[in-house]
Order: C-alpha cells, then structure tokens, then sequence
C-alpha cells in the first residue's frame, strides 16, 4: 500500500525554447522571501548587540545579489567535485537547437551541493564583510537565520523534479516516483529534507534568536545551523536512497554523512565558544516577518 505520487509537471510554463521550470523558481523563490525576512530582521534592532545590525537595507540589497551568486556557483561546483565529475569531461550537447553547452553548465537538469553553495556563500560573505569592514560572525548569523527558507524550496523542487528520491519502502506513505527504473515505493525523503531542514531549522533558529538572544553571541546562530542541518541530513541520508555512481563507504556511510560530520562538530564548537558572551539587553519581544 503506498500513497499516489502527485505528478507535477517540472515546467511550469514555456514559451518557444524558454522553459520555466519549479526548480529555477525555488532558488529565486527562497532568495526573495530570505531577502524579506531578513529585511524584518535588521529592523528589530534590540536583537543585535548594541542595538546595531551588521548592515543596513541598501547593503542588505547588494550582498543578497552576491550570495545568489555563490549558492548557484557553489552549489553547481560542489555538486561536480562532490558526486559526479565525470561531467567535466561529457559530449558537449546541443540546446535550442543550435547552442552547444557542456553538461557541466546544465543546472537546470538539477545537480547542485547544499555542501557546496555554503562554501559558496560563506566566501561571499567573507569577501563582504571584508570589502565593507563588517562584523563577518553576524552577517554570517544573519544568513543562517534566512537559509532555512531557500532549503524548504530547494527540496519541495526536488520533491517535483522526482528526484533525490528514497530507499524502498512500504510504509503507508511510501511513493512510487516516476523516474525510478525499478519502479518500487520508496522513502518520499525529499519531504523529510524540506521539514526537518527547512520548518523545523527555521522554527530553531528563530526561537534562538528571539527568545534566547543568540544573535548577540556571533556565530552562535551560524553554530545552530550548521549543526542542525547536518544533524538533519545525516538522519534523512538512512532513508534517502544513495546516488548509484557514488563508491560505497564503509559503516553504511554515504557521501551526505561525510560532509556533513565535520559541519556537525563545527556548529557545536561554534555555539561552545561563545558561551561566556552575556549580553547585556534582555532579546526583545518584537516581532518580525
């Protein structure tokens, strides 16, 4: 007995050779309602040391075009290094019937790293902070409080796209997922990535920052992301069905756990080292979007 897959198309609309597709519109999707949240954010000034945000709205508006640059670039590079780099050297291919792409450059067939658009974006934002002299710890707190939200979409996509489908399974919502070549009901893991990575990271995090004052402590909320999503993805990995092309690990590792160990033992030891950091104002009682 499993659950009827909800067949929705990956396009959602095309016009001539332009196709407008769920997976484009999650990333720009979740960086739209990042960029508002953190908007709402920077205005509730008592959450912040000194009652000072690390960046005003314009600057806000200029880093978030950056950090779509690094998740995309990141993101695209990781998922080559990481788990299919073979792609560097394929046939190139022919697109709208006259342009050739290397496979390489194809992100709309999927094909990105979360591991990877985080280095993306954290080089972003230590260039960033850099170039414009701000505090790198709360900005960096600041992307975490909004990555939760880019997460939830990202995976929905998948969840659309049938892909990064899970282990078989014949529990009462296992699914049967299109582009699987056996054809068995699996593990919808993609569904489990969006609530525990994305709701549930998100519910966190906003609880740290507005009950517990934690943005006054930088790098603390980078800490509770970090290893909360890594908690997240290496519990989802026991259900998620490996990439085929991956070698095999030992311990039943895959290559999710791997990276996200280290991310796991970071984010403790960054939430550790700022324990002693007291903060002087009590976290307001303001709401925010």
């Amino acid at each position: 007995m499993s659950l009827p897959y909800p067949h929705i198309e990956p396009v959602l609309f095309q016009i001539g050779p332009l196709a407008i597709r769920w997976y484009s519109l999650a990333y720009i999707g979740g960086l739209a309602l990042g960029w508002f949240y953190l908007t709402g954010l920077i205005k509730n000034k008592p959450l912040w040391i000194k009652n000072t945000p690390p960046i005003d709205k314009p600057k806000l508006d200029d880093v978030i075009f950056w950090v779509a640059i690094g998740t995309m670039l990141g993101g695209r590079l990781g998922y080559l290094f990481f788990y299919e780099p073979s792609l560097f050297l394929a046939k190139w291919e022919t697109v709208l019937g006259f342009l050739p792409v290397p496979p390489a450059l194809m992100t709309w067939r999927g094909g990105m790293s979360f591991h990877g658009g985080l280095i993306g974006v954290t080089l972003v934002g230590i260039w960033f902070a850099r170039k414009h002299k701000i505090n790198m710890l709360s900005l960096g707190d600041m992307f975490a409080c909004a990555a939760p939200i880019g997460l939830f979409f990202g995976r929905i996509a998948n969840f659309i796209n049938a892909e990064l489908y899970g282990r078989p399974w014949d529990g009462p919502w296992a699914m049967v997922f299109p582009t699987d070549p056996l054809g068995v009901a699996r593990h919808p893991s993609q569904l489990y990535e969006a609530a525990l990575e994305g709701v549930v990271l998100f519910a966190i995090i906003r609880i740290a920052t507005h009950s517990f004052g934690m943005l006054k402590r930088p790098g603390a909320t980078i800490g509770i992301f970090l290893a909360g999503y890594a908690l997240s993805r290496i519990i989802v990995e026991n259900f998620r069905e490996p990439d085929a092309h991956m070698p095999d690990f030992p311990l039943g590792f895959t290559m999710g756990m791997m990276l996200s160990t280290p991310m796991l033992l970071l984010g403790i030891w960054m939430v550790w080292r700022t324990r002693n950091v007291i903060s002087k104002n009590k976290p307001s009682n303001e709401t925010t979007p």
